[in-house]
């Protein structure tokens, strides 16, 4: 059963959300879920592409007044 989790990257810069989300990551299961949520609009760029390298899947990104999200799939 997949889970969802949930990485608050808000106030860090490049290179460091997509560190800390490596970092989370590592601790998922195949198939589970993590939303993250920055204020560095370079996310939406830098984790999509990491996603491609690291075999998981961008399921969403979208921003509201404050904050840009990633939801992406853990793959294998």
């Amino acid at each position: 059963m997949q889970e969802k989790h949930i990485l608050n990257a808000r106030r860090l810069l490049c290179p460091l959300p997509v560190i800390r989300t490596q970092e989370a990551v590592k601790k998922l299961r195949v198939g589970d879920i993590l939303e993250i949520i920055g204020t560095d609009k370079g996310i939406l760029q830098d984790i999509p592409v990491w996603c491609r390298i690291n075999g998981h899947t961008i399921l969403q990104t979208f921003n509201n007044q404050y904050d840009y999200h990633i939801v992406l799939q853990v793959g294998e």
